[in-house]
């Protein structure tokens, strides 16, 4: 007799329900006041650290997790369905700094800064500027040739994790006159002599990951601090967005869990009429339809983890899921609102906090405009 199909295999579910106990232990209790502080605890940080979440996919060898990049999009998916604002600075060290070092570094810069960023350092990617956002490479930031390495002049936009990191990948343009093929990647470190972490944004929604602007002002850098060769940041950056998009699709994904699980709790408490609100069929209608859509986004998430790990084309694939997973998380937190009624639009419950996170997932790591167009042209 053929066996069942099983989405996840024995030792994805161990891990994903490890993820999902610490969730659920360190994390909930601190929702709500990191929300209202707009900071990430520092203790909880170092908790995800602790637990090797920072390097799911580096190898053991560099202090890392040495697992799959499968599973670190299930952490992020896990996380995100109790607090997206925690999923997301997992997600940026994972999918985007991470994967910088793994596929671009050289072996010196694997081994000095990857046990860090497994260990301790938080990381930070740094492409976006104020005249920059879906046409990223037309940027401003300069690295200009000084004796022994760069100057690097500009300044970057929508930074996250910028608060909490101590590496930073940060693009910037040593020609010009050549466009797209000048943009050059480099690794700075808190603390260089020009390299200033500034404006802190107020936003709207996943509000504990911090968002900052970045400064950089006649900031040296040597040879050593190249990622990638001079004139490809192009392709470093490409690259990894095109993970990167996968690890945004199962933030949504589990955000839409999350905030359906809420609801499907307070619908089967909540009484009108003499009875849980959930007997009424109006209402169990909207809770499928809530819970087939969130499926159909985590099992596309799924897919374009799958093809990465598998060597496969997965561009398709990924501007897909984090094209439909974003829809789908918006639909579903404003769905989970209304069901709450009156109490959804308070902070009593965290239905309203979904419903304000989920409105970034159509924006950053590429726009669902441009998710349209990457499928369109892969068609």
């Amino acid at each position: 007799m053929t066996p069942p199909l099983t989405i996840l295999n024995e030792e994805e579910e161990a891990f994903r329900d490890l993820v999902a106990d610490f969730a659920a232990r360190e994390i909930e209790p601190l929702r709500s006041s990191m929300d209202e502080a707009q900071e990430m605890d520092p203790a909880l940080v170092r908790k995800l650290f602790g637990l090797d979440l920072m390097g799911v996919e580096v190898p053991e060898a560099y202090g890392g997790a040495g697992s799959t990049f499968f599973n670190a999009i299930l952490v992020i998916e896990e996380l995100a369905k109790v607090d997206p604002s925690v999923a997301v600075v997992v997600d940026v060290q994972n999918t985007l700094v991470d994967n910088c070092f793994l596929n671009w570094a050289s072996e010196a810069q694997k081994q000095r800064y990857l046990p860090r960023l497994c260990r301790d350092q938080v990381g930070a990617y740094a492409l976006s500027e104020a005249g920059s956002g879906s046409d990223a490479f037309a940027m401003a930031t300069r690295a200009v040739p000084k004796a022994g390495g760069w100057l690097l002049n500009g300044s970057k936009l929508w930074i996250t994790n910028a608060q909490e990191a101590e590496i930073f990948v940060v693009f910037a343009n040593t020609d010009p006159a050549a466009g797209y093929k000048g943009v050059t990647a480099f690794i700075l470190e808190r603390g260089m002599p020009g390299f200033t972490v500034a404006k802190k944004e107020n936003k709207l929604g996943i509000r504990a990951s911090s968002t900052c602007e970045l400064s950089l002002a006649d900031v040296a850098v040597g040879p050593d601090q190249v990622l990638g060769p001079v004139g490809k940041g192009y392709k470093v950056a490409i690259e990894t967005l095109n993970e990167g998009r996968i690890g945004i699709a199962a933030q949504m994904a589990g955000l839409a869990a999350g905030a359906l699980q809420h609801a499907l709790a307070y619908t089967r408490e909540r009484k009108q009429f003499g009875q849980p609100i959930f007997s009424f069929q109006a209402v169990q209608m909207r809770l499928a339809e809530m819970a087939s859509r969130v499926e159909a986004a985590r099992l596309m998430t799924y897919n374009a983890a799958r093809l990465k790990d598998a060597g496969a084309p997965f561009v398709k694939e990924a501007a897909m899921a984090k094209y439909f997973a974003s829809m789908v998380a918006e639909w579903v937190a404003s769905e989970a609102l209304e069901l709450f009624g009156g109490y959804g639009f308070t902070k009593d419950y965290p239905a309203e906090k979904y419903f304000r996170d989920s409105k970034i997932g159509k924006i950053y790591e590429g726009t669902t405009f441009m998710q349209l167009q990457t499928i369109a042209k892969l068609l």
